[in-house]
């Protein structure tokens, strides 16, 4: 055969192999192949099986090519939910699988639910961090430094503190309260007598004192998924912090900005709480919390209907259902107006 007879084949052959069938309606247009070839390669960039430290290799790409579209990782399960907390429905429809409130006055129980659950508290641990530094009476002046050993290789949880900041004391405690700054955190637990090692000792001894008995602590953090407390715990915890004034200024306060000690660099904090700038709260106490076992915790003190109370909030879901829910629980309290607060408790399906 001619060598224009062969090219001409090898052409045809071509076309066969870039050109699809076209349908019996005969719509096969170049803008449907289009947009075949774009849902293919939206299919392969989203279906990257993961690697270790995010890579990936050639067959994983091979392999997702061939992966359904509807074909999605399962969300992380938290503590609560792989105990079976979830499937448990309360009168107020919290998004929480766990909740404690309680006259702060009384300690009498307006409501609950899985209270008395162990379940890993994020960085609520920090409100524990809080009260052994105040109690330990450490100089609150004495300027700490951000080391390598304050960066998080638990979590690989980002912070603004670069290795070498220096900032006193007050200032590491007040950003670590408002903001849950990770590396101040570390910083606290590390630079205290006997190094981290005894300070979640003190942490733990001062959970124990206080009747904390589900309580378990294992960093100054809460980025470990084994700091753990049922909401009945923290609800101690919450009126043993309030008693310090210090530490209901800082976990309360909205905004502020520290010398990070690096040339002259500022940064500036804010609340990871918003209830805290909101005018129709009266919020004496708070802290907040997240990691993927924990869910989104929540523990504050406020006045509702002129009463103090104590609300702690376990494993909600979505990033603001914990305030969702506080804001529930407030509304529910000012619409009854009991004389004496009734009980509730959450029936388990």
């Amino acid at each position: 055969m001619p060598k224009s007879a062969l090219r001409v084949v090898a052409s045809l052959l071509a076309l066969s192999i870039a050109i699809p069938a076209v349908h019996a309606e005969g719509k096969t247009t170049k803008k449907a192949v289009h947009k075949k070839h774009v849902r293919l390669k939206k299919q392969t960039t989203h279906s990257v099986v993961a690697r270790p430290h995010g890579k990936a290799n050639a067959d994983d790409y091979q392999k997702a090519a061939y992966t359904p579209v509807n074909s999605l990782t399962p969300p992380v399960m938290t503590a609560g939910d792989q105990a079976g907390l979830n499937h448990t429905r309360d009168p107020l429809a919290l998004k929480s699988n766990a909740a404690l409130v309680i006259d702060q006055n009384t300690a009498q129980v307006l409501f609950e639910k899985n209270a008395s659950v162990a379940l890993p508290i994020a960085s609520l641990t920090k409100l524990m961090t809080a009260l052994v530094v105040v109690e330990s009476r450490q100089n609150m002046d004495e300027i700490l430094e951000v080391t390598s050993d304050d960066v998080d290789r638990e979590k690989n949880s980002a912070s603004r503190l670069r290795v070498g900041s220096r900032m006193s004391r007050a200032n590491m405690l007040h950003i670590a309260l408002m903001s849950s700054e990770n590396r101040a955190a570390s910083a606290l637990g590390r630079n205290y007598p006997g190094g981290l090692l005894a300070f979640v000792a003190a942490m733990n001894a001062k959970a124990k004192a206080l009747g904390m008995n589900d309580a378990r602590y294992v960093d100054s953090t809460g980025l470990s998924s084994q700091n753990v407390a049922s909401a009945r715990d923290l609800s101690k915890l919450v009126i043993a912090a309030y008693r310090h004034s210090i530490i209901r200024e800082y976990s309360t306060d909205s905004q502020y900005t520290v010398d990070t000690g690096t040339g002259g660099r500022h940064l500036q904090y804010v609340t990871s709480n918003r209830l805290v700038m909101n005018p129709q709260w009266q919020i004496g106490l708070q802290k907040t919390g997240y990691i993927n076992e924990a869910g989104h915790c929540l523990v504050m003190q406020a006045r509702v209907e002129g009463r103090p109370v104590v609300m702690v909030f376990l494993d909600s879901k979505g990033k603001y259902s914990r305030l969702a829910d506080a804001g529930r629980v407030r509304k529910w309290i000012e619409s009854t107006k009991p004389q004496v607060f009734a009980q509730v408790t959450a029936p388990r399906s």
